[in-house]
């Protein structure tokens, strides 16, 4: 399979059961980062904002992918959704491997959500705090779970990204095994090498 990071926390994952696009934003939501042209087979949303729920800009082939996707019903903040509502992390089985994105993750998981997020192969997990979990939880996170490859998204860099939010750095610094990717994309079998995985943003 292939990952390509659009930028902030949107991807988009070519498989050979088909391809989705994980929340797409809107132009001008999030600072510094282009409009996004898209085409996939299926779009899926963590949540409404407006810098995660741009279906409309994605283009669908209108073929009906193959893989199986499950949801996780969680919160965008740690009260119960009373701040920004709630957010749904979505695991993707295709090609013998598991993915999970987990949107705009901002609570605690309970043990039975956990226990349905183990044994993933990646694991696209915000890492800026503030609107979502912070680098520390991140890692703990990260850590309970396990998954082979790690990838942080929901960052600020110094040409993009919210300011109230953290850089990606304070996450890296917790992680003993970062690759840094000179491009925005990353191929991924089953015999990729376990590894925190740093995608360079493309205008």
């Amino acid at each position: 399979m292939k990952l390509i990071w659009n930028g902030h926390s949107c991807f988009t994952l070519e498989t050979a059961e088909g391809s989705v696009v994980f929340d797409p934003y809107q132009e001008g939501s999030v600072p510094g980062l282009s409009r996004l042209h898209l085409t996939a087979d299926s779009v899926l949303c963590s949540h409404e904002h407006r810098d995660h729920g741009a279906r409309e800009l994605v283009t669908l082939t209108g073929h009906a992918p193959a893989f199986s996707v499950e949801t996780i019903s969680t919160f965008h903040d740690p009260e119960g959704g009373a701040l920004r509502g709630p957010d749904t992390i979505h695991i993707l089985s295709a090609e013998g491997m598991r993915l999970a994105h987990l949107g705009d993750l901002g609570c605690e998981l309970a043990p039975e959500q956990l226990d349905r997020l183990r044994g993933l192969d990646v694991l696209l997990i915000p890492v800026g705090g503030y609107y979502t979990i912070d680098a520390k939880q991140a890692q703990a996170l990260a850590e309970e779970l396990k998954p082979r490859i790690v990838v942080p998204m929901h960052y600020r860099s110094d040409t993009f990204g919210y300011e109230v939010i953290s850089g990606v750095e304070d996450f890296l610094s917790l992680r003993s095994d970062v690759v840094r990717y000179p491009g925005n994309t990353m191929e991924i079998v089953p015999g990729t090498p376990a590894q925190t995985a740093v995608l360079t943003y493309l205008p």
